[in-house]
């Protein structure tokens, strides 16, 4: 299956999810290619309806799903500041087919002993080890009856170009109206850093932070009136599509989308200006996929009256428990976003006048907003929420310098 199709396909789900998963006033974070891939897998060894329902959320066929789950996985393996692994643990009692295990990556089956306590530890110690320590804890256990668990962990970490000033930003108004959160900024000639889509939604404004690695995180900025689900999803659909972003320097003076102030100011330099004007965030989420069958194609599968995944055992099989843990931090030097997903199987006054009248942007962020990790070529959605509450400015001690804090 080409990889374009398997990017559709995951940037697919991610939209979907995206305009179910933040609620009002709450933050949220998730990863559709961290769900993607183990159901992928599950997919290849299913049949009847259950089989459908998961081809239908996959949006490949159950055929191909092992192989582009394989092809997903490698590819985010290749990528820069990005890891991923698939973990599997069976019942020595199960039997497992032959063609289903060789869709697995090397060295990813393990067992269940039956011991709650050390199934958890393993568990546990598998999720954190391979998330470098942002997930330490598997989102599913084992019960007496669970016979199969299936795992998939992503890593996302990119550092920035340019780093972001830090300072206490207090906002004038809106749902942080009031408060003192740690705020962020930046200066940059590149105008074209943020832009203003027109979506489903309502005007969006993008701003792209860029990484040293090909791993970018875009903030976007609806409506102040629009649903949180809505602007993800069009923030989705927009980190797919970029030529549907109106760059900056096409922005006419005004306040030509949410949270932009464009015009002309004076400057001691030629160069423009664009004022990105942010919020540290930091956010641990938690998601029972088996809340949204549908939206995932579980909802047959969850049926134990019979067996669904003849393709991975001839034992029936039925889903019991699927959940996503997930993390995201944005900070002065770079982001970092961590999953796993699990299923059981049961931003100086001038002395003089400035010479120059140059045009300047200011982008603010100060109210609720979406965010999304992008991978630069693929323009798939490695990760994606709702920063509904930022972090608060954290005082420090007198003799530490910026460049020794850890964000």
């Amino acid at each position: 299956m080409p990889m374009y199709r398997t990017v559709r396909a995951v940037n697919d789900l991610t939209a979907r999810w995206a305009r179910q998963a933040p609620a009002a006033g709450r933050n949220a974070a998730f990863s559709g290619p961290g769900a993607w891939a183990p159901l992928a897998l599950l997919a290849a060894g299913s049949a009847g309806p259950a089989a459908r329902e998961l081809a239908d959320a996959l949006g490949v066929p159950t055929g191909e799903a092992a192989g582009a789950g394989r092809e997903l996985l490698a590819a985010l393996d290749r990528t820069p500041g990005v890891s991923s692994a698939l973990g599997v643990w069976t019942r020595d009692r199960l039997p497992l087919e032959p063609a289903w295990t060789a869709a697995l990556p090397p060295h990813s089956l393990g067992r269940i002993t039956g011991d709650p306590d050390a199934d958890r530890a393993a568990l546990d110690a598998w999720a954190a080890d391979r998330t470098a320590g942002q997930i330490p804890r598997m989102p599913v256990g084992t019960t007496p009856d669970t016979e199969l668990v299936l795992a998939g962990a992503l890593t996302v970490r990119t550092d920035w170009i340019r780093r972001f000033q830090s300072y206490d930003e207090r906002p004038e108004a809106g749902a942080w109206r009031g408060r003192t959160v740690a705020g962020l900024y930046r200066v940059t000639g590149l105008l074209d850093r943020v832009g203003v889509a027109d979506t489903a939604a309502g005007p969006l404004t993008v701003l792209t932070v860029l990484g040293l690695q090909v791993v970018d995180v875009h903030l976007c900025l609806g409506p102040e009136d629009a649903a949180p689900g809505a602007v993800l999803a069009a923030a989705v659909r927009t980190a797919e599509h970029p030529a549907r972003l109106r760059p900056g320097t096409a922005l006419p003076d005004g306040a030509p989308g949410p949270g932009l102030e464009a015009g002309w100011v004076r400057s001691y330099t030629r160069e423009p200006l664009l004022l990105a004007r942010t919020v540290e965030f930091d956010l641990a989420d938690d998601h029972d996929l088996l809340h949204r069958p549908d939206l995932f194609g579980l909802r047959t599968a969850t049926d134990t009256g019979t067996g669904h995944f003849p393709g991975i055992s001839p034992d029936p099989l039925a889903v019991t428990a699927a959940r996503q843990s997930a993390t995201a931090v944005f900070g002065p030097r770079g982001f970092r976003a961590a999953a796993v997903t699990a299923f059981g199987l049961a931003v100086g006054a001038a002395a003089t006048r400035p010479p120059y009248a140059v045009r300047r942007i200011t982008a603010t962020f100060d109210r609720p907003f979406a965010f999304l990790a992008v991978h630069r070529t693929s323009r798939l959605v490695l990760a994606a929420g709702w920063v509904a509450d930022p972090k608060p400015p954290a005082p420090q001690p007198d003799d530490l310098e910026p460049d020794d804090l850890d964000w």
